[in-house]
């Protein structure tokens, strides 16, 4: 006699299923006896197939978003009763391009984020947003009309920008969409909404009101290429950035009186200086020296001329010079004081020799060139010094025409550098040029070399709400703990934030100025009012209507004004993007703390969002707006490279997903596959994607579906209510695979904060199961996390519905 047995789960009924008869079927026996035992044996039965072609993984992906109303998914789990809400409030990406893999990572990171506290109960607040404003996207914009764009009006420019970042919102809305991003897509969050505007100058207003925001003359981070000033987030460094570095001599005018005895009746003395912006030289005040810091005359080998210069620099500069120097006396930088110098190719102009701390010794004499105009450091000496901050650079990076006819109109990072160079060969006080190649910041943009440039610009004053900042930043928990070290520290170096633009599209600063004496007029009546026309109008309103609207009689007469609206004119600077984003929970986060569980963004958002983000919410309420940061990597080749059209290796998610013009090459994955890979990689370094990256994680997947098409195939007819098997009246055996799977359950969540207990009832999960079944105990332990490391549960990954959420119902 033979017994077949189904293969039995935790919790499975011991089914028969009868018995076989006893012989072997003969040849000649008829269809029917020849089949009479195929009843009487208990096989696994499924229809789930496999493996799916990539054609057929497209479509039935396609079939499901539409067919389980996918996109009611966020609405259905909202309007859940919940004890617990979860809030992840969206880093807002730029609407100017298509969507790539660094999306990817980040969206479906967060998506993962938002099921696996869904399946906890949570209810989850997840709105997705878009940062619109800005240069990038005014700049492509124009680039589609080419030279006419010179010609445009501020509204023309800023109705051609709108009108390009709802395109690129729509492609990357339509994107993220496919991926499989449980999201309120009805009400998304858009920086140029008139409403989120509105809301922005309020934030704006309350920290002007508190005096963390004002409005200054002083150098800023300049672009020449977009002409406008630029935050120290909108940089990145060119490491092969060459300039033409200049030894340059500054005569001594006046002996410093402390040196008099050591310097009498020796021929001329100059302070020696090192630069690499020659261009800065006529904007020269003064000449720095650390006071601390041992100095020396020298004598040139070559020359016989004297220098002052650090007498650790010495060998150095000498080297560099191509010469040797002989040390004739040292003496502390202190000994300086009083001296003044010749200017190198201004005559009759003075520079001071003056003490500061900034000067360092690592590179150059030790003697630093001070140009106020044109230098962070410099600028404090002149403060502090009161010498003038004369900026001879316009917004295009030419020379004016108070800099002189040699130089007037020249490109000081071009010809205006040469004819620098030629009047220090004039005056005889070049000593030796070279190229030098170093680290130099440019315009992310335009990825065009920036300037220093001295400007009138509205900043945020850091240095009132720094420490406040820093108090608050040690409250919120990291992941990995390793991001907030640095974040503190960033937060330490920022000096100030300069957040005014001189460009079209944006949200303009609500100040108007007094057309004779430009005194700048910001109240809470004018503020107000304006705040009431954009909320009405959208910002467009500082363009359209004019000035008698924008500041009415009754508003000054509030404010203490007896002039008249004429008399002023609005202001044309718009706020610094990072401002626009970074004010977003103001309007985004609706409960009364507005105070999101969760922020997830990459790591260059530690300077960036995040920082922003921090410093309104402080600046204006003393709080952070987030109680946890989690910070991702980036997106690299399968090589280790960064991606980039030139060398062919960067990776279109929405190519991963449908498939390319060549199929063999590109072939369609489907949206899983793209989730996996970022389910099963460490986000927490760089993320590697490509072809045999997508490969590993597609055979990944189809071990799954081969687990689950065994599990179904044996759960055929299966029925909870007549086949499930309570807890205590298990065997054993089945008892203690699930305890093994409750503890592993509560050691992966509590990674997340969470303990799940397999044994409870669940409901209003998407499945819909009220208790759980041997299918629910074997999901349960996929659902959740594949461990790698099963003896140190060292290496997590979140899968099957988190990360797949299209297979596990096809």
């Amino acid at each position: 006699m033979l017994t077949v047995l189904r293969w039995r789960l935790p919790g499975y009924r011991f089914l028969w299923r009868g018995r076989a008869a006893s012989g072997l079927s003969s040849s000649n026996e008829s269809p029917d006896k020849k089949n009479k035992y195929r009843d009487t044996v208990l096989l696994p039965h499924t229809d789930f197939p496999i493996r799916r072609s990539p054609e057929d993984t497209v479509s039935t992906e396609l079939r499901l978003q539409e067919e389980t109303n996918f996109l009611q998914l966020y609405n259905w789990q909202k309007a859940r009763k919940a004890k617990k809400e979860f809030s992840l409030h969206d880093g807002p990406p730029y609407a100017n391009g298509d969507p790539h893999v660094g999306h990817a990572l980040n969206k479906i990171l967060k998506d993962i984020t938002n099921r696996f506290h869904m399946m906890r109960g949570c209810k989850v607040t997840y709105v997705p947003g878009w940062d619109c404003h800005g240069l990038p996207i005014e700049l492509r914009a124009l680039a589609e009309i080419g030279d006419k764009a010179d010609s445009l009006s501020p509204l023309e420019i800023r109705s051609r920008a709108r009108a390009f970042a709802e395109k690129a919102i729509e492609k990357q809305k339509s994107s993220f969409i496919r991926w499989g991003v449980m999201a309120d897509w009805d009400n998304c969050y858009y920086t140029f909404d008139k409403k989120y505007e509105a809301k922005q100058l309020d934030v704006f207003f309350k920290m002007h009101e508190k005096g963390h925001i004002y409005q200054d003359y002083r150098p800023v981070f300049w672009s020449p290429s977009t002409k406008t000033a630029l935050a120290e987030a909108e940089l990145e460094y060119n490491q092969q950035h060459v300039s033409r570095s200049v030894f340059v001599k500054f005569p001594l005018q006046k002996p410093p009186p402390k040196l008099a005895s050591v310097i009498d009746g020796a021929s001329v003395i100059s302070a020696l200086i090192w630069t690499t912006q020659p261009w800065t030289i006529p904007a020269n005040q003064a000449v720095c020296y650390m006071p601390d810091t041992t100095y020396a005359i020298v004598k040139c080998g070559s020359s016989g001329e004297l220098f002052i210069l650090a007498a650790d620099c010495v060998e150095t500069t000498a080297l560099s010079m191509g010469t040797h120097f002989e040390v004739i006396s040292t003496f502390k930088g202190a000994d300086l004081e009083n001296g003044i110098c010749d200017h190198p190719t201004i005559a009759g102009r003075s520079s001071p020799l003056l003490a500061a701390n900034h000067v360092t010794m690592g590179k150059g004499t030790g003697l630093v060139h001070t140009a106020p105009a044109h230098g962070i450091e410099d600028y404090g000496v002149a403060s502090h010094h009161k010498l003038p901050v004369d900026c001879l650079v316009d917004e295009a990076g030419r020379y004016t025409a108070e800099a002189g006819a040699d130089l007037e109109n020249k490109v000081v990072l071009e010809d205006g550098n040469e004819a620098v160079i030629q009047m220090l060969l004039g005056s005889k006080n070049l000593i030796k040029e070279e190229r030098f190649v170093h680290s130099y910041p440019y315009d992310w943009r335009t990825k065009k070399p920036i300037i220093i440039r001295a400007s009138q610009q509205w900043f945020v004053n850091t240095a009132n709400v720094k420490d406040k900042a820093q108090e608050v930043l040690k409250k919120v928990k990291f992941t990995p703990a390793s991001a907030s070290s640095r974040m503190i520290e960033m937060l330490g170096r920022r000096t100030y934030w300069c957040i005014s633009r001189q460009r079209s599209w944006g949200v303009p600063i609500p100040v108007f100025y007094h057309k004779e004496t430009r005194e700048a007029l910001i109240n809470r009546h004018t503020v107000g009012h304006v705040i009431k026309l954009v909320e009405q109008h959208g910002s467009d309103v500082w363009w359209t209507h004019p000035v008698e609207e924008l500041l009415p009689t009754s508003v000054l007469q509030k404010a203490g004004s007896t002039a008249n609206a004429l008399d002023f004119e609005p202001g044309r600077d718009v706020l610094d993007i990072w401002f626009d984003s970074g004010t977003s929970w103001a309007h985004v986060l609706e409960d009364a703390e507005q105070r999101a569980d969760v922020y997830i963004e990459g790591k260059d958002q530690l300077g960036g969002w995040f920082q922003s983000s921090l410093l309104t919410s402080v600046a204006s309420r003393n709080k952070a707006p987030y109680k946890h940061l989690v910070v991702h990597g980036f997106t690299l080749s399968e090589r280790g490279e960064k991606m980039s059209k030139s060398l062919g290796n960067v990776v279109d998610p929405d190519v991963v997903i449908s498939g390319g013009k060549d199929k063999v090459k590109e072939p369609a994955y489907g949206a899983d596959v793209l989730r996996w890979w970022v389910a099963e990689s460490n986000v927490f370094t760089e993320v590697m994607i490509g072809p045999t990256v997508l490969n590993t994680a597609r055979d990944d997947i189809n071990k799954v579906r081969n687990t689950m098409r065994f599990m179904l195939g044996n759960l055929s007819g299966f029925n909870p209510d007549t086949d499930s098997v309570p807890g205590p009246e298990m065997y054993i055996i089945d008892q203690y695979m699930l305890h093994l799977l409750q503890d592993y359950a509560s050691k992966v969540s509590r990674e997340h904060g969470a303990v799940y207990d397999p044994l409870q009832p669940r409901s209003g999960t998407p499945i819909g199961l009220r208790g759980w079944t041997p299918t629910d105990h074997f999901f349960f332990s996929l659902s959740r996390y594949a461990i790698k490391d099963y003896s140190g549960v060292k290496s997590l990954s979140l899968v099957e519905y988190l990360v797949c959420p299209f297979y596990h119902c096809c």
